[in-house]
């Protein structure tokens, strides 16, 4: 029975981000508004400045601490591609797909010395497993940890180092 529950429990860790959310996520709290894609007209903003880069520190002023939840949206818990499509929303207006597997088709791929403030950063963290978080400036990025929540890493240590991918610019920024 332990190395039963063990088992389920290291292929949800690991599997995290990388599968498709249910419909309507099962954590989701009565007062969360709805998820449903729709367009959205780009608040104005330059990519990379200051601007962006001090409404990116609000946003995770906000979720700080937020735990990880796979298939949440709210700040009672989110999951990696949840925290990017709701940040997104919140703070460029931008509406992007749910999922990693989607969300990094999007945009334009750049190079890891050309990143700048808001850029969408993925990690391979397994076997068929994805990670995205929004670059910030200076090697870190803000991002749902399923470990520690809503935080700011550096992606020039070890583990985030080895997994680095790929990373998106939106053309809207």
């Amino acid at each position: 029975m332990k190395y039963i529950l063990y088992t389920l429990i290291t292929v949800l860790v690991f599997t995290g981000c990388s599968r498709k959310p249910q419909a309507k996520p099962k954590y989701q709290n009565s007062t969360h508004k709805s998820t449903t894609t729709t367009s959205y007209i780009p608040k104005q903003h330059n990519p990379g400045n200051s601007s962006t880069l001090s409404q990116l520190y609000m946003q995770y002023k906000g979720w700080k601490g937020t735990p990880y939840r796979y298939g949440g949206l709210s700040k009672n818990g989110v999951d990696c591609s949840g925290f990017i499509y709701q940040t997104y929303k919140t703070v460029f207006g931008i509406s992007l797909p749910r999922s990693t597997t989607e969300q990094v088709k999007q945009g334009k791929r750049v190079y890891i010395n050309q990143l700048r403030a808001g850029d969408l950063i993925f990690f391979k963290t397994g076997r068929n497993v994805n990670h995205v978080g929004i670059y910030l400036e200076k090697g870190k990025f803000v991002h749902a940890s399923s470990s520690k929540g809503v935080i700011v890493s550096s992606m020039h240590t070890g583990y985030w180092k080895k997994s680095y991918w790929q990373a998106r610019r939106l053309d809207q920024l």
